[in-house]
């Protein structure tokens, strides 16, 4: 009696089926490409320049925006004078360790930054920040 199994017949395949691998990553690819555009919204402001460090933070700094045609955007919303201090108080109070920072076109005149940076005061918001880009980066 022979016990071997020497020519049974059985071969063990080895090979890895990619057809699952690839349909992942043609549906991720897809995914990035459609979320890719989505990231890179926002609203184009000329900074003026200087020449400053940028400012401690431990959490995430909300974002104030002042176009050159002086449209306040403010958590990807448009607001009037009177709708932003009523914003910025409510924040504030839920939030009392709020970091705004004042993002303004070069365009925009003092006096109207002055009035948007007095209302962020008025809300009871001490940590406020002016955006600007570095000396030598050229404007957008």
């Amino acid at each position: 009696m022979q016990s071997s199994k020497r020519g049974s017949g059985r071969v063990s395949l080895s090979e890895i089926n990619v057809t699952p691998l690839v349909d992942v990553m043609l549906v991720l690819l897809i995914v990035f490409m459609v979320s890719a555009p989505l990231m890179q919204q926002g609203i184009e402001v000329n900074l003026p320049k200087a020449d400053a460090g940028s400012l401690p933070s431990t959490e995430e700094p909300y974002v104030l925006s002042i176009q050159a045609n002086q449209n306040i955007s403010f958590d990807g919303k448009t607001y009037s004078l009177k709708t932003l201090g009523e914003k910025l108080t409510g924040l504030a109070i839920s939030k009392p360790n709020l970091q705004v920072l004042v993002q303004a076109d070069q365009a925009v005149n003092y006096g109207a930054v002055a009035k948007v940076m007095a209302m962020v005061k008025n809300a009871k918001i001490h940590r406020v920040g002016l955006v600007t880009a570095p000396e030598g980066e050229n404007a957008p």
